[in-house]
């Protein structure tokens, strides 16, 4: 085999392998949206069990107000009585971009998506999955409300007035 046969032959297995890593990486993203997608479905259903299965052991809610920031336990005590009541909270993906770790053996994902919601509008979840034990678990999951740039003032001063009126109750 001459020199230039041998480089297109190396040419060609480089490129093999990046299809397959790109493969790779497809399927992971598929598997990644079939999680968040069953998180929401979850959480719309009040079914529990299933949504805190979807966490890492020691995953991370963080809500719209400033302060939520729950751990998965103190998460599942909030939600306890909303899900025990059989109500749950319903957010519909939009769009959601995922990007998956590079490497035959992706660990780490982060995603962020818009979701419509009945009484929010359109919000927006990022987050970050994790590969545990073989399976993808939400590492963190971060809600929030894009505020339009030609709103956001109004909304600001809202907020101020908030929590000074926060600051002042007993």
């Amino acid at each position: 085999m001459n020199h230039r046969a041998r480089a297109a032959v190396g040419l060609l297995g480089i490129g093999l392998l990046l299809i397959a890593k790109a493969e790779v990486h497809a399927s992971e993203e598929t598997t990644i949206a079939a999680v968040l997608d069953s998180f929401h479905a979850a959480a719309s259903r009040a079914d529990g069990g299933t949504y805190f299965a979807l966490f890492a052991p020691d995953g991370v809610f963080i809500g719209t107000d400033a302060t939520e920031r729950w751990t998965v336990p103190e998460f599942k005590e909030y939600a306890k009585t909303y899900f025990d009541a059989g109500h749950g909270w319903t957010y519909v993906p939009q769009s959601r971009h995922i990007t998956v770790e590079s490497g035959e053996r992706p660990r780490v994902a982060w995603f962020d998506e818009l979701l419509n919601n009945q009484d929010f509008g359109v919000t927006r979840g990022t987050g970050v999955l994790m590969k545990i034990k073989g399976e993808w678990k939400v590492e963190q999951y971060s809600l929030s409300l894009p505020i339009p740039n030609a709103a956001i003032h109004q909304i600001s001063k809202e907020i101020k007035a908030t929590d000074q009126a926060n600051k002042k109750a007993p």
